[in-house]
């Protein structure tokens, strides 16, 4: 079988969690939305279950999925409803919803429901992607409050730029949110990941935490807090073969990487059709046999070349990590024209294997 695999840790899993809740102060969702980035959302769920307060996804559909495989704790609906028609079908399997645009308001003003279905009101505080408008978002409050089929419960609103420890806009969110939320009851939520870990002030009573979960720091410098956080996936190969090569000879696609002196490289069964960025650059680091290593050459579909001049007892069959503890994958984004973000959620072809 072809050695490509993501081994995923779910004792870290867990420990991510504890601490996004701890930070908080309060309560978490869980965000496992895109297949939680990556990791599996049904084992994630299924793993985080016992102890979280609830999960987060995008969209109704990958709700389904969790409810189908048992998953029973609150699940929020991120993009909330996408037509009246489907508002049965979120009490039928309970679902919590959120409610970002006046035409979701009216039609619940327009449907009644044989039960309340809880909802969380987004504000737009500065996004400015979805989110009902700083000087609406009162008087939305006070409608849903009046509709006996509704509980609205949560005050929400997500910041654009939190992962930017000096940026303004973070402050100026906040501001806003206040000043738009100010005598309205029920509980908030505005942490994301970066908030969460860097901008203390903004905790409440529900965070979100999302990239955070999965060990990987939002930050592009070193942060304390985020120091403290466990990886989750180890994107791991081995070398299936070996080539010895003389000075001034090229290696894979476009003549990248020429070789400065003999030199020994190693091809790996990893490409960017498993979700190994396509653009990482010569010199991006991978752990070879546990030791420092570097790619030397173009990343292809399914094979990427590694320099095994400084191993000289690493050949075939040599375990090469490409992200995981040895590797942050902070450091495969910095050389490869990524985001931490993509670069999980891409991932796929290779088996998720578990642990923990």
């Amino acid at each position: 079988m072809r050695p490509a695999r993501a081994l995923i840790d779910l004792e870290a899993l867990r420990h991510n969690y504890r601490l996004a809740r701890r930070l908080g102060g309060g309560r978490a969702l869980a965000v496992v939305k895109a297949d939680a980035y990556g990791h599996g959302a049904v084992r994630c769920a299924a793993a985080l279950e016992p102890e979280a307060d609830g999960f987060a996804v995008a969209c109704i559909e990958e709700a389904l999925v969790l409810r189908e495989a048992g998953i029973r704790k609150p699940i929020l609906l991120l993009e909330g409803f996408f037509e009246a028609s489907e508002l049965p079908l979120l009490l039928e399997h309970d679902l919590w919803t959120v409610v970002h645009a006046p035409w979701q308001v009216e039609a619940l003003e327009h449907t009644p429901l044989p039960r309340p279905l809880r909802v969380w009101l987004k504000l737009d505080s500065g996004m400015h992607r979805v989110g009902i408008d700083a000087a609406a978002y009162a008087d939305t409050w006070r409608r849903l409050q009046a509709l006996p089929h509704v509980e609205v419960a949560v005050k929400m609103s997500h910041f654009a730029r939190a992962d930017e420890l000096d940026c303004a806009r973070t402050a100026q969110q906040l501001a806003t949110f206040a000043e738009a939320t100010a005598g309205l009851g029920g509980q908030t939520s505005i942490c994301n990941s970066p908030a969460l870990l860097g901008w203390p002030d903004a905790r409440a009573d529900w965070a979100r935490p999302g990239l955070m979960l999965y060990g990987v720091s939002p930050f592009a410098q070193a942060h304390a807090l985020a120091a403290q956080l466990h990886p989750v996936m180890t994107l791991e190969s081995k070398v299936i073969a070996v080539r010895e090569l003389p000075a001034g000879e090229p290696v894979g696609y476009g003549a990248r990487f020429v070789t400065e002196a003999p030199t020994r490289i190693g091809v790996v069964a990893m490409g960017y059709a498993d979700g190994y960025p396509q653009f990482a650059v010569n010199g991006t680091p991978v752990a070879i046999d546990g030791r420092p290593g570097r790619l030397a050459g173009r990343v292809s579909m399914d094979m990427l070349t590694v320099d095994l001049t400084d191993h000289p007892q690493a050949g075939v069959g040599s375990r090469v990590e490409l992200w995981g503890n040895q590797v942050p994958a902070g450091e495969v984004v910095a050389h490869s024209q990524t985001s931490t973000y993509r670069l999980l959620c891409a991932v796929k072809r290779v088996p998720l294997e578990y642990r923990g």
